[in-house]
């Protein structure tokens, strides 16, 4: 995991696209398991359900901190979509509009650094940004 960790560090150097991401990331798994949580699912509640299991397993088998840590902040986020959802407001909606806008900035982010996103490379990237950016925020 450190290795896959600073490779990723190594495309986020520059101050302003840490920045960006620090807030993007954090919005675009979000929207993501927003967008999952309305999709209802028999046996469990939703898809967004499906997929933080899912993913909280590919953290276990990566490294048991960064695993806690992104478990947490993914049951934050289910909390957000059960709160938003009791409220009547459009889970889908916000969740696609804030994924478009989140993900603008972090193109955005890469122009100013000068790096391509890092899940060009590799698609696994797209589950290190938010473990990178969990370990970033911990750590400090």
């Amino acid at each position: 995991m450190n290795q896959l960790l600073d490779e990723y560090a190594s495309s986020h150097q520059n101050k302003t696209n840490k920045k960006i991401h620090y807030i993007a990331v954090p919005v675009i798994f979000w929207t993501i398991t927003a967008m999952l949580w309305v999709v209802k699912l028999p046996y469990v509640e939703n898809l967004a359900v499906v997929m933080t299991v899912l993913v909280s397993l590919y953290y276990l088998a990566k490294d048991l901190k960064i695993a806690i840590q992104m478990i947490v902040f993914c049951i934050f986020c289910l909390l957000l979509d059960a709160f938003l959802e009791k409220q009547g407001l459009p889970l889908l909606v916000i969740g696609v509009v804030l994924f478009v806008i989140a993900w603008i900035f972090q193109f955005i982010g890469h122009k100013i650094e000068g790096k391509k996103p890092s899940f060009f490379k590799d698609l696994q990237f797209l589950l290190i940004g938010p473990a990178w950016i969990v370990k970033e925020l911990f750590s400090k």
